[in-house]
């Protein structure tokens, strides 16, 4: 069943889906977190503008900022508010994520964004952004690449060419091949996810998405393993996990085991968590900080089918 109001789409489970764009319509680009050097995000301006036809508008916060951050919170807040509240702004791309947008989450307005919703992209340290915009205000967000996968070529991969997809409205249909932990099944409903770290932090803020009835994706860059058996545990031990529908592993990159053994690698750990589950479970997904990373529609439902000759992923 769905409806239209005012040019959003609203579906069965009153989820709000932002418009797709087409040619001339404007992106805004914003650092609401780490800082970028604005020479690495020359590639991905060139091809929003001239080869997927859109146009751009950057934010204070690019190739800004001392340290770490790509500004202070009230300037990083503030250049992500005013592309909020822009109605000529049709879409927000996060540059990058890094560490940053948890600091300045209840500082944000989502007044005039609940009126004229906007896709929101990005991952990783977005994650927090994705799961606010979905738990606080009901509308779709997509979680997917950001500016530093645009360049050396990257941005033909089909992983960043699927952006252009999603944003243009395609429906998402990712097949992936079987791998030997999987779990078969069949799940249906929202899809929601993100960086495992976040996931875990968020637990007990009013960014937290229920996640009763969903298909969980998780990825991760960089953690220690027992990191991960301990995250993957909170979401066990806080009864998040009892609810899903279906849990999607991505990839979990530059993983790193401390100087005594943990004795298990990320499959295992996150294998021996959701053993006593019986959702559906897929690994090996292209979701991840590797090259790999394909735009997905955080808020929307999806099918995923888990069969022995392989996983799909589809817009339901």
């Amino acid at each position: 069943m769905k409806s239209s109001i005012t040019g959003i789409d609203i579906v069965r489970d009153q989820i709000i889906i932002p418009p797709s764009l087409r040619k001339g319509d404007v992106i805004g680009v914003v650092c609401p977190a780490g800082h970028m050097p604005k020479s690495r995000m020359r590639t991905c301006f060139k091809v929003l503008r001239d080869e997927w036809g859109f146009r751009v508008v950057e934010g204070n916060t690019l190739g800004t900022g001392d340290g770490y951050f790509s500004g202070t919170d009230e300037e990083r807040a503030g250049d992500l508010q005013r592309m909020l509240d822009d109605d000529e702004i049709n879409a927000i791309l996060c540059a990058r994520g890094g560490y940053g947008v948890g600091r300045i989450i209840d500082r944000l307005d989502f007044t005039a964004f609940r009126k004229r919703p906007k896709w929101i992209i990005g991952f990783s340290d977005i994650t927090v952004l994705h799961a606010h915009i979905l738990s606080q205000c009901g509308v779709a967000t997509i979680h997917g690449p950001m500016a530093a996968a645009f360049a050396a070529g990257g941005w033909r991969k089909p992983s960043v060419q699927s952006l252009l997809r999603a944003l243009r409205g395609s429906k998402t249909n990712l097949s992936v091949d079987a791998h030997p932990s999987n779990r078969p099944g069949i799940a249906t409903g929202v899809l929601f996810g993100g960086n495992l770290s976040l996931l875990a932090h968020l637990v007990g803020t009013p960014s937290e998405v229920d996640l009763r009835g969903k298909i969980l994706f998780i990825e991760d860059v960089g953690e220690l393993l027992y990191n991960i058996d301990r995250m993957m545990y909170q979401l066990h031990r806080s009864g998040r996990l009892a609810g899903l529908a279906g849990l999607i592993v991505g990839g979990f990159t530059e993983s790193r085991d401390t100087e005594r053994p943990f004795g298990k690698d990320v499959l295992s750990i996150i294998s021996d968590v959701v053993s006593s589950y019986a959702f559906p479970v897929c690994f090996g997904f292209p979701v991840s900080h590797g090259p790999e990373n394909f735009a997905l529609k955080s808020g929307i439902r999806h099918q995923l089918s888990v069969g022995v000759k392989g996983v799909r992923l589809k817009e339901h």
